[in-house]
């Protein structure tokens, strides 16, 4: 009697689904080539989530980034992270050539500078705990200046009795002193090495976003300076 052959079970198998093909180098320099048309285009910092959504399904984006982070490094612009955002900046050293000479500086007070330090390094803060750390009162002008600046914006309301409203900073300010991060601010030994903080001084922890109620809609939390209220 015969026996019947052993059958490769592979035989059996189906073909399992293959996916995409990995991009060549080609399509990775189309690729690139849209992110960097999209960002010179755009009026304002893009996340890597809106650029996605204009690139094919499933390209990866920060990749794309990176190459372009190096290809401008040392050129007349930079791209650079802004709160989580991307965008093309002037570089550092040539910024001189779009200054104008009638460029007037608006200077903020003493007050409102310690103020948005303040706000800075312990936000979300209300405005009693500004004054606790300053030792002063905070005048209505001073938050307004801040709030116009667009450097501080209402964070929210501390879930305390009263429900006060704090203050944080603005992708502005992130902007405005080229930080990536509200991190990226120096440090508070880095202060006390400069001699601009009191070694012996500590600086104390206010608050935390998890510990707010949001802005209810239509809730813009800060009146505007009273008539003949000034700083």
């Amino acid at each position: 009697m015969s026996e019947t052959p052993a059958q490769d079970p592979e035989m059996f198998e189906e073909d399992e689904p293959k996916g995409p093909p990995p991009p060549d180098e080609a399509d990775l320099l189309h690729y690139t080539r849209m992110i960097e048309a999209l960002l010179f285009a755009a009026a304002e910092p893009l996340d890597e989530a809106t650029l996605a959504l204009r690139l094919p399904p499933g390209v990866a984006v920060r990749p794309l980034i990176d190459g372009l982070i190096d290809f401008y490094r040392g050129r007349g612009v930079n791209l650079i992270e802004v709160g989580g955002r991307w965008t093309f900046r002037t570089a550092p050293d040539l910024a001189f050539l779009l200054r104008r000479d009638t460029e007037e500086t608006r200077r903020l007070s003493r007050a409102a500078i310690e103020t948005l330090a303040i706000v800075a390094y312990h936000q979300p803060v209300t405005r009693s705990e500004v004054e606790a750390i300053r030792g002063v009162a905070v005048s209505r002008g001073t938050l307004d200046v801040l709030l116009e600046t667009g450097w501080v914006k209402p964070a929210g309301r501390r879930k305390t009795p009263g429900k006060p409203l704090t203050f944080k900073t603005t992708d502005v300010f992130l902007d405005h002193f080229s930080l990536a991060q509200i991190g990226d601010l120096p440090g508070i030994e880095d202060l006390k090495a400069a001699g601009l903080v009191d070694p012996r001084q500590a600086l104390p922890v206010i608050g935390r976003d998890e510990d707010l109620e949001p802005l209810e809609e239509g809730d813009q939390g800060y009146e505007p300076l009273d008539a003949g209220e000034g700083p």
